[in-house]
C-alpha cells in the first residue's frame, strides 16, 4: 500500500466517504461471502462512481486492517485529510433518505471527551459532529483512538463562529436541542423525529451565553442520583440515542 493511502473499514465509514468525498477512495474491497443488502448498496455505488471493486476472502481482509470488525468491506483511501466544512454537510443532507441529525460540542477540549462523543454519533447514524476552532479538542491520535473508528466515519467539523454555525443549520431547517440541566422539559418530551441537532457543552461550564441563545428549545436528562452532571460523551449518548429511540418507534408505526 501507498504511504499516501491508509484503510477505512465498515459500512458506515465506508458509504459515508463515498457519499461525501469519492475522489479520495482509491479502492474498494468487498468480502466474497457477502451479498446482503448492504453489501449491494457500497458495490453498486462504487460501481457507480467508478472506484476499483476487489472481492477478497475474510482471512486476507483481516490481515489488511488487522481486525475482523470490518464487517467484510473495506476501502483503500487517500490518507491525506481532506477539510470538509459545514456548507458541504448541510448541502448533502438534502440527498438523504431519513431526517437529519447532528451534534454540536461546545467548549469541549478533553480529546478523550472527543473520541468518545464522535463513536456516540457514529453509533446512531449521525451525519456529523460540529464545534468551534477555539476551545475546542482537535483530532489529535488520541480522538481517532478513542473514536474506534468513529473518526473515519462522521465528519468532524471546526467552525470559526459556532453562532454563526447554529444559524445557518436553523436556516437549514434543522431544530436545535441544547441540553441543560435546569431546562423545564425532559428530554422525553421532546420531538426529535425531524431534522435535529443536539447541542451540548463540557460538563460543568455547560454550553455557553451564545450557543444557548441559538438553540430552539433547552431539554435537561432527568437525574434521580446524587450526581449533578454526567460526563458531556454519556450525555451525548443519552440524548442521540433518544433521537435514535423516537425514529425507529416511527418506523415500527408505519410498518
Amino acid at each position: 500500500m501507498a504511504e499516501s493511502s491508509r484503510f477505512i473499514y465498515g459500512f458506515h465509514a465506508v458509504l459515508g466517504r463515498l457519499r461525501r468525498d469519492p475522489e479520495s477512495v482509491f479502492e474498494l474491497f468487498v468480502s466474497g461471502v457477502r451479498h446482503d443488502v448492504r453489501a449491494r448498496e457500497v458495490h453498486g455505488l462504487a460501481e457507480q462512481l467508478g472506484v476499483k471493486i476487489t472481492r477478497a476472502d475474510n482471512e486476507r481482509l483481516d490481515a489488511l486492517v488487522g481486525t475482523r470488525r470490518h464487517q467484510g468491506v473495506l476501502a483503500r483511501v487517500d490518507a491525506r485529510q481532506r477539510i470538509i466544512v459545514l456548507d458541504d454537510v448541510l448541502d448533502s443532507l438534502s440527498s438523504l433518505s431519513e431526517p437529519a441529525l447532528l451534534l454540536v460540542l461546545d467548549g469541549v477540549q478533553d480529546p478523550h471527551n472527543l473520541g468518545a462523543c464522535l463513536r456516540v454519533a457514529d453509533a446512531v447514524g449521525a451525519h456529523a459532529v460540529i464545534a468551534p476552532k477555539d476551545r475546542a479538542a482537535s483530532l489529535n491520535a488520541t480522538a481517532i483512538k478513542v473514536a474506534s473508528g468513529a473518526a473515519d466515519a462522521i465528519p468532524y467539523i471546526t467552525v470559526t463562529n459556532l453562532a454563526r454555525a447554529m444559524d445557518q443549520m436553523k436556516k437549514a431547517g434543522i431544530w436545535i436541542v441544547g441540553a441543560a440541566e435546569e431546562a423545564e422539559k425532559s428530554l422525553f418530551e421532546v420531538d426529535q423525529r425531524g431534522p435535529i441537532a443536539w447541542a451540548l457543552g463540557a460538563e460543568g461550564n455547560g454550553l455557553r451565553r451564545l450557543t444557548r441563545a441559538r438553540c430552539d428549545e433547552l431539554a435537561r436528562i432527568p437525574m434521580r442520583g446524587s450526581v449533578e452532571s454526567l460526563n458531556v460523551s454519556v450525555a451525548s449518548g443519552v440524548c442521540l440515542f433518544e433521537t435514535f429511540r423516537q425514529r425507529s418507534a416511527q418506523i415500527e408505526l408505519r410498518g
